[in-house]
Formats: C-alpha cells, structure tokens, sequence
C-alpha cells in the first residue's frame, strides 16, 4: 500500500527480493498537469510496468475493497506513504500490516518527519518499521537504521537517500517476519524523556513556510533546506512571493535592519537575519521559472 515515488522503490525492492506480492494498494487516478487529465500515483505506474493486480479504492469501507481485500488471502500488509487505514484494514492479514516511516521513532511522528527533522538541525535521522496500532506511528518497533544528515543537505536530498534505506530495511523486516526471528519492542520502552525531548512531524502548512527575518542565520538556513524542493520556504518582495531553495550562510553582526536586503544587482542577494546575512543561491519569483541567483537578477528590477 503506497502511493507516491518513495514508495516505489519498496515496492521495487520487494519484488526483487522474491516476494510474492499478491496486490498493490494504491490512491485513486487524480486530474492534473495541462488539461487536467488523469493523472496514476507513481506506484500505480510502477505496478502496470511489472503486470501486478492493483486496487485504487475510493473509500475503505466500501463493501465492494472489503470483499476484494478479504479474496486476496495476504499473509502481510505493508505500507509505505499511504493514507491512514482503518484496523478492520491494517488487522485483516494473520501477521498484520507494518509501515515504514521516515524517522527514527519515537522520534518524529507524523507526516512530514524528513522535513521536520532537516529544519530542526538534526545531524542525523533514520528509518523504522512498525507494526500498525491505533495510534499514528505508535507501533511496536521491528527494525531500525540510522544515517547522518548532511550540514548542507536538503529534505530532498535526504529523502532520496532514505527511500533506498528504508527499501532495504523493509526487505530484511518481512524476511525477519517470514522467519520468526524479529522480536516486536513497544516504543514506550526507547523513549527516555529524561535527556531527550518527544518532537512531533506534523504537516506541514503555509504558515511554516514564511520566513521570519528576525530569527537567526541557522535557523533559517534550516528551514529553507528543510522545506526544499518542496513545499519551498519564501520570502514576499515588491508584494511578490520569492521561493527560496537554496542558500549560504554569512555570520556576522548586522547593521541593518532584519528583513532588509542587499544586492549588486548582478551577483549577490542577501537578506538580513538577528545575527548575520542569508545569501540566496537558487530561487522562484511568483509566475517565474526556477533559476539561479544570477539568472534571477539578470532579468529583475528591485523598486
């Protein structure tokens, strides 16, 4: 059960390992891009291209996903990037449904846990699989593996990365399975709030995208590679929004204003912060192409 390109490379590793993978569970085909025409989810197209049965329910609890789910007879669900499943869904199978998340649980439960993770300054972050409970991402654990963060390393970067990780993960998590070897842990038992605070991975919203210029240089280095490639961190010039995806820190002490920008009108665009500037590197004005700092003031007039 899976929808987008994170998922595929799971599903892929999967199917190379030998599973038998009686079903792929998938979002329904949505209108989109020039002319709104319908669009698969990029698991869906994985499965077609290796001729495996696919099921794009509308609703869970239809009758008619019900029925086709129960025919299936699957010893296993897993889910990798999916929407929220009823138990009657995720406790159908004899040995359960396990997800792969990408975080180190108990740390960053919830949607966005690379993203959050990367704005947060973490240096390093993982992947855990888990079988499903009531709760979100609350399961008893079945295996981990953790990967450092790099300092300049965007949440895509990172994503890319993961989803190979994970993929492997999960090959040796349904193995473990298959042979009885895995041993569950609650996650109550890893969570030690003596030395370290739970963070949350909620979803993220535009409101956490605004940049606020009074915040330091790291922090918004932080957030401007946590939230790129998408959903992209911005800024509003001339009543204009300017996504930011990537950018260089200059520590220093300020004499302008924070908010204030810079610029040689050729070369350089920095923005003043509490303790330094921001150079920005590649960036979007609203209605404009992606384009590299220098592209970007060739063609634009500041007022």
């Amino acid at each position: 059960m899976g929808t987008p390109e994170f998922a595929v490379a799971s599903l892929d590793a999967l199917v190379k390992a030998g599973c038998n993978i009686v079903c792929v569970i998938t979002a329904p085909d949505k209108p989109g891009g020039r002319g709104l025409q319908l669009q698969e989810s990029a698991v869906k197209k994985y499965a077609v291209e290796h001729h495996l049965h696919i099921l794009q329910p509308e609703k869970f609890k239809s009758l008619q996903f019900v029925e086709d789910l129960q025919s299936l007879k699957a010893d296993l669900q897993v889910v990798v990037a999916f929407r929220m499943l009823p138990e009657f869904v995720w406790n159908m199978p004899p040995m359960g449904t396990v997800n792969l998340h990408g975080s180190l649980l108990p740390q960053y439960r919830g949607a966005a846990p690379i993203n959050w993770a990367v704005i947060n300054g973490e240096k390093e972050t993982g992947v855990t699989t888990f079988k499903l409970k009531h709760e979100i991402d609350t399961g008893d654990i079945l295996l981990q593996e953790s990967f450092p963060i790099g300092e300049d390393e965007t949440a895509g970067q990172v994503h890319d990365k993961m989803k190979e990780i994970g993929a492997s993960l999960l090959v040796k998590t349904v193995k473990g399975l298959a042979n009885e070897t895995l041993k569950e842990t609650p996650q109550t038992q890893t969570i030690d709030l003596k030395n370290k605070t739970l963070l949350h991975a909620p979803k993220i919203h535009t409101n956490n995208c605004r940049i606020n210029w009074d915040d330091s240089v790291e922090n918004i280095f932080n957030l401007i590679r946590g939230l790129s490639p998408y959903p992209c961190a911005f800024t509003v010039v001339n009543e204009k929004i300017l996504k930011i995806f990537k950018a260089k820190k200059e520590i220093t002490y300020p004499k302008e204003t924070e908010g204030d920008y810079e610029t040689d009108g050729k070369t350089f665009l920095k923005f003043v912060c509490a303790n330094g500037y921001l150079h920005l590197l590649e960036v979007q004005m609203e209605g404009k192409k992606k384009m590299s700092i220098k592209e970007f003031l060739r063609g634009y007039r500041f007022n």
